[in-house]
C-alpha cells in the first residue's frame, strides 16, 4: 500500500486534489492514481488531480481528469495550483507563474482572506477553428463555435437550455469532428456583457463551472460579436469575469478545503 498525500481545493466549485511530485513514487502508474484518488465513491473524490513541482519561479502543474485522461490544462484548476502554493509559502509576492500542458500561465492575487483567494489569470488569446459551425447530436443540429482556450472547446449557442443538454454534450464531446475529444458548453446570451453557461469537460462529464469553458464562452460571444468585454459568465456555481484586452484576463477564485492522505491498493 502507498500513501498519496493531497490537498483538496476548489476553483467555483470545480474540484481539485493536488499533491506535490516528490510525494508521488517515481515509478507510480499516474492516470491509475487519478482514477482511483477522484472517485466520489472509493476515493476522496475530485474532477481532478494534478502533480505539482516547484522549478525555481515556476510552480510546474500535470493534471490529470478523473478518468485518467491527460488535458492541456484548467482554469480553475490552474487558480487552485496557485492557491496551493501559496498556503504553503512556497512564492511571496502577488504574482505567480504556473507551467502547465498548454504553457506558460501568470497569475495575480486580487485578495485573499484566510483559505480563500481571488485570482485573475493570463488566459492568452483563443484560437479559433470555426465561428460558425453545426454539429450533429440526438437527431438535432447545432450553432457551435469551435475553438481554443488553453484545451478545445465547442461553445454552443441556445436560447433555452435543452432538457436534455448532458446526453447531448456526452456525444458531442466524442464526435468524430473533435478526434481528441473536446469540452462542450451551452450558452445563452442575455446581455452585452452576461451570459448563462453550463460545462460538460473532457473526461470529467458535467462540472459546477470551468474555467477554460467561461473563457471559451465569452470569446466566442465576443468573436460573434453578440457580447462584448468585459463578459460576466454566470456559471451554476457563480459567476467569473474576463476582460479582453491585448489578452484574455479571467477572474475567478480558489478556495483550500482541507488535506489529507489517500490510502492507495496497489
Amino acid at each position: 500500500m502507498s500513501e498519496i498525500p493531497f490537498a483538496k481545493l476548489h476553483g467555483a466549485e470545480n474540484d481539485f486534489l493536488l499533491t506535490w511530485q516528490n510525494d508521488v513514487p517515481p515509478d507510480a502508474n499516474l492516470p491509475e492514481i487519478a482514477r482511483r484518488i477522484c472517485a466520489r465513491n472509493t476515493g476522496i473524490g475530485a474532477d481532478g488531480w494534478m502533480s505539482v513541482a516547484r522549478d525555481g519561479s515556476v510552480l510546474c502543474t500535470r493534471l490529470f481528469n478523473s478518468d485518467g485522461s491527460e488535458p492541456e490544462m484548467s482554469g480553475n484548476g490552474t487558480r487552485c495550483a496557485a492557491a496551493f502554493a501559496l498556503m504553503h509559502n512556497i512564492f511571496s509576492g502577488d504574482e505567480i507563474r504556473i507551467q502547465t500542458g498548454a504553457g506558460l500561465k501568470v497569475l495575480r492575487l486580487l485578495s485573499r482572506t484566510g483559505h480563500r483567494f481571488l485570482f485573475e489569470m493570463d488566459m492568452g488569446l483563443p484560437k479559433t477553428e470555426e465561428l460558425h459551425a453545426a454539429i450533429p447530436a440526438r437527431g438535432r443540429s447545432f450553432d457551435a463555435v469551435i475553438l481554443n482556450t488553453g484545451n478545445p472547446q465547442c461553445a454552443i449557442f441556445v436560447e433555452e437550455l435543452p432538457s436534455d443538454w448532458r446526453e447531448i454534450a456526452a456525444e458531442i464531446e466524442r464526435h468524430p469532428r473533435f478526434p481528441h475529444r473536446t469540452n462542450v458548453s451551452f450558452v445563452r446570451v442575455s446581455g452585452r456583457h452576461t451570459l448563462d453557461v453550463v460545462f460538460f469537460e473532457r473526461g470529467a462529464g458535467e462540472t459546477r463551472s470551468s474555467g477554460t469553458g467561461s473563457a471559451g464562452a465569452a470569446a466566442a460571444a465576443i468573436l460573434r460579436g453578440v457580447a462584448e468585454s468585459p463578459v460576466e459568465i454566470r456559471t451554476p456555481a457563480g459567476a467569473l469575469h474576463l476582460r479582453w484586452e491585448e489578452s484574455m484576463f479571467l477572474t475567478g477564485p480558489a478556495q483550500f478545503i482541507g488535506e489529507g492522505k489517500f490510502f492507495l491498493e496497489l
